[in-house]
């Protein structure tokens, strides 16, 4: 395929509750809400992103998980409120009918942006397949409890950090970090924003330089980093994380458990298998399946397309009965 665009890609720059937002749309169609003609699809599938929440990494992803469902639907990938780098000279379509949230890029602003964009950008009459990475699900099952008139076919939380982050290993050793010392984080990348982008590229590749096969648009993607306002965004995001996704909501989880697909990884530093273990014991009969395929946590980095094909496959039986 080269690097050629298998499938229509639109991508916008908008203002979502006051904060910069990234849409990446997959499909022909630009326009899911309301107003627009009777040939709206009778469902969307919209990724809820990991941490940092940069559209880009998923874009590998949403392309193949469209060809997979036979270009029938469309699939967005919103990223998180200021996880992004508007380019220069874009307008920014301003957003006018949504007061600005209070603390946005927060965990709990974050909630609210994704429930704000829904609101304006899609119609009340389409069915939703959320797909959930890691703090992306924490947000999902926010989103179903505040929100329970949003009409949700299926949530498919991948890699879920919805408890305990700080005590799992990776959250031992990235606390501290976070919420003590973050701040020390920007003036080295103020000081590397400066590098002409072909050097940005050529550091993100060496800091990636453990994969075999490195998904390119992650490595794009990854030069974002370099901004100051995107990785204040991100490291304040991650320190509330650590703070505030401590017990686990099984209560939204028991309301919803039919519409739920959990997968876990088997060497997930950020949501060990024993927390697999409990969730299985605390809900025999949710469909909880632990990656049999070794799988990274930062599965984008090199396995859209294999998460994408089993997506599909879990999805099958759904998609026939609409």
């Amino acid at each position: 395929m080269g690097s050629e665009e298998p499938v229509p890609l639109h991508e916008e720059f908008i203002y979502c509750c006051g904060a910069a937002t990234h849409v990446l749309k997959c499909g022909p169609w630009k326009d899911l809400s309301k107003d627009e003609s009777k040939n709206l699809p009778r469902l969307l599938f919209m990724i809820i992103p990991g941490n940092p929440g940069l559209a880009g990494y998923y874009r590998t992803f949403i392309q193949a998980l469209y060809c997979g469902l036979n270009q029938q639907y469309p699939v967005w990938v919103v990223s998180h409120a200021g996880h992004c780098k508007p380019p220069s000279g874009m307008e920014m379509i301003e957003d006018t009918d949504i007061k600005e949230l209070e603390d946005v890029f927060g965990l709990n602003g974050q909630v609210e942006h994704k429930l704000n964009f829904l609101k304006k950008n899609v119609s009340k009459d389409i069915k939703l397949v959320l797909i959930a990475h890691s703090i992306g699900c924490y947000i999902t099952l926010e989103m179903m409890k505040r929100a329970s008139e949003l009409q949700v076919l299926r949530s498919v939380l991948l890699f879920p950090t919805i408890e305990r982050m700080a005590q799992s290993p990776q959250g031992k050793l990235m606390t501290p970090l976070l919420c003590k010392l973050r701040y020390a984080l920007y003036m080295p990348v103020f000081l590397l924003s400066f590098l002409p982008e072909g050097v940005k590229a050529s550091l993100v590749r060496f800091a990636l330089r453990g994969m075999k096969t490195c998904d390119e648009s992650s490595i794009t993607t990854s030069i974002n980093l370099f901004s100051v306002d995107c990785i204040a965004n991100i490291l304040y995001m991650a320190s509330q994380e650590m703070m505030k996704v401590v017990e686990r909501d099984s209560t939204t989880i028991k309301q919803n458990l039919k519409k739920l697909i959990f997968y876990y990884g088997t060497g997930d530093s950020w949501c060990p298998q024993h927390y697999y273990d409990e969730i299985k014991m605390d809900f025999p009969d949710g469909d909880i399946r632990l990656c049999e395929k070794g799988l990274r946590h930062a599965f984008v980095l090199d396995a859209s397309k294999e998460m994408a094909a089993m997506i599909t496959d879990w999805l099958q039986d759904d998609l026939t009965k609409l």
